[in-house]
């Protein structure tokens, strides 16, 4: 009965978690809400994970540093990837959907967010002539006493640590990010992540995902996204 009982806790904590809270991150609050000072990370200023001091370390270029993680052990990134690198951490630190990948044995880290391959094979564009030296983000730094990052091995260009976006997206955060198959239903770190959320949510919800049921959403959220898409070409050539 107390196993059950734990047990029982265990899913409802995850599940309002997912609902309703953040992830359990050292800069993350505790529910989202309104943050309209946001410097950066402003497409979730209106229901925010994160306080908007935490992006003053994001809003001036080039970014040197985010909490105790440098970001230029190999030199400073070059604009176009540090923009990309900024909505990566802009998810993690902010959205208020990041919960709903919170992984399974870490309040504090993600799962399986799955992207865009557009938006992967962009970031990896960016990045390609810039240097790492390490593959893993999350794990394969030296921390010193301070809590600082250093390097453990060379230096070398993206494109050598990584073979092409696909592995970039599903190496660099660890198992953080995964590459999706669909077009629609993934993430892009932009406007349209709401249409996309909305149905993979949807999808999720779905007891059993049939390919019938897969395919349904994914005609939905092309749909919806197009329309999307459609309206805001009418908006641009209003204010032209």
């Amino acid at each position: 009965m107390l196993r059950f009982a734990i047990t029982l806790l265990a899913v409802i904590t995850s599940s309002t978690c997912q609902k309703y809270g953040c992830l359990e991150g050292d800069t993350q609050k505790l529910k989202p809400g309104p943050e309209p000072k946001m410097q950066e990370c402003t497409l979730y200023s209106k229901f925010s994970c994160c306080y908007a001091d935490f992006t003053e370390q994001l809003a001036h270029s080039p970014v040197i540093k985010v909490s105790d993680s440098y970001w230029n052990r190999c030199g400073q990134l070059s604009k176009s990837c540090e923009d990309f690198t900024k909505k990566i951490e802009c998810f993690y630190r902010c959205s208020p959907d990041a919960a709903y990948w919170i992984h399974p044995n870490d309040t504090a880290a993600i799962q399986a967010v799955p992207l865009c391959q557009s938006f992967c094979d962009d970031w990896y564009e960016a990045c390609k002539d810039d240097s790492i030296c390490v593959r893993n983000w999350l794990t394969d730094w030296e921390w010193d006493k301070n809590g600082e990052n250093h390097c453990k091995d060379k230096c070398i260009p993206y494109h050598e640590m990584y073979a092409n976006g696909t592995d970039m997206c599903q190496s660099m955060w660890g198992e953080s990010f995964k590459v999706s198959e669909s077009s629609c239903l993934c993430l892009q770190m932009n406007k349209k992540d709401s249409i996309a959320i909305k149905y993979l949510l949807s999808k999720s919800s779905e007891e059993s995902s049939s390919s019938s049921s897969s395919s349904s959403e994914e005609h939905a959220c092309q749909n919806k996204l197009l329309k999307f898409e459609k309206l805001k070409q009418k908006e641009g050539e209003q204010t032209r």
